[in-house]
């Protein structure tokens, strides 16, 4: 009897725990070089082209209130679409598939263990 409860436990545990990608946040804050002329991490960050991206990991898709998303992304946003890990990693890898119609110019980034660490990175900065 005590078996089942301890594994509900460490299962319970394990569902709890924040999921954080399998990537390496250093390695991320260098790739996310490329992202830095259309977007702002980090406290007083401010939108530019793009959205600021403080706390994006986790957050609904259109969420920052003071910036003017496209028509695709809102519509996105009204299906419910959140920027968990596979959804970031899915956009970061070619963003105009992922959201036709979206005002993001960015082709993707092509290998994985760089979407891996570019989400590692994010994930280091909650919304502010």
């Amino acid at each position: 009897m005590i078996k089942p409860i301890l594994s509900a436990a460490a299962l319970l545990v394990a569902l709890s725990a924040p999921a954080f990608a399998e990537g390496d946040a250093d390695k991320g804050e260098k790739v996310f070089k490329k992202c830095k002329a259309c977007h702002a991490v980090g406290e007083g960050a401010k939108n530019k082209v793009g959205p600021t991206l403080n706390g994006i990991i986790g957050a609904p898709a259109g969420a920052n209130a003071d910036f003017k998303y496209s028509d695709a992304l809102m519509a996105k946003a009204s299906e419910g679409l959140v920027w968990d890990d596979e959804s970031m990693a899915a956009f970061l890898t070619k963003p105009k598939e992922f959201i036709d119609g979206t005002k993001m110019s960015f082709a993707g980034l092509r290998k994985e263990d760089d979407i891996a660490n570019v989400i590692a990175y994010l994930e280091t900065f909650p919304a502010e």
